[in-house]
């Protein structure tokens, strides 16, 4: 048997120098100086960007619970495509394009409210892609 084999594997961390960080006088052990703070706030912020803005009118009458449970219905059933990214008009036509025969009320429902945000664009259109 080749002296290599009788070795213990090597690990890719065996081939890298360890290093020590110094502490600077008055900072406790493992913590560097207001690293976390830092690092919260800009977290907070990065959370807070994710979240896009949509456009709303002045304001808009409150719409019928059974039309928005129609409307989730329809961007919850897969059936007719993915939905992020587009606006719920959009994801019907191309369903109707590609054959699927999506329902008629959901398109009436969409071409009567179409300046209203609520039921234009899907349930994750605030989140980013």
């Amino acid at each position: 048997m080749s002296r290599r084999a009788m070795e213990q594997p090597r690990r890719i961390t065996d081939s890298f120098p360890r290093r020590r960080r110094r502490r600077g006088p008055g900072r406790p052990p493992g913590r560097l100086k207001d690293r976390k703070d830092k690092d919260k706030e800009q977290d907070q912020d990065k959370a807070q960007l994710k979240v896009r803005e949509c456009p709303r009118g002045p304001s808009q009458p409150p719409l019928d619970p059974a039309l928005m449970e129609m409307l989730r219905r329809f961007d919850l059933s897969w059936e007719y495509g993915p939905c992020s990214g587009i606006t719920r008009l959009q994801r019907w036509e191309r369903a109707q394009e590609l054959g699927l025969s999506p329902p008629g009320p959901i398109r009436d429902a969409l071409l009567e409210h179409r300046d209203n945000p609520d039921v234009a664009y899907s349930l994750w259109h605030e989140y980013e892609l």
